[in-house]
């Protein structure tokens, strides 16, 4: 019996912590723009010591390749994180 309790102790420490509505709601806002579209960023520029450089960057998320609604997903990614419905709807611009 001894032994039973420092391992339920470890699973519990392991159990993801519960975290606030506002909070589910950011994390859960910017999962929901990506599934809006593709993102991205191009760089171009030039340094003293390395002359020219450019670079360019594209981002698709699974959600955005499944066609999933952003607000489904916004408000699937808040129940999962908190266990209820959002407190407000996701703000996605």
């Amino acid at each position: 019996m001894l032994r039973v309790v420092p391992v339920l102790l470890a699973l519990a420490a392991c159990a993801p912590q519960p975290i606030s509505p506002e909070r589910a709601a950011e994390i859960c806002e910017q999962r929901a723009r990506a599934a809006q579209g593709p993102t991205g960023r191009v760089t171009i520029g030039a340094s003293s010591s390395d002359g020219p450089f450019a670079g360019a960057e594209i981002g698709l998320s699974a959600d955005y390749l499944a066609g999933r609604d952003p607000v489904e997903v916004y408000e699937e990614c808040v129940f999962e994180r908190t266990g209820a419905a959002p407190i407000r709807p996701p703000v996605l611009r």
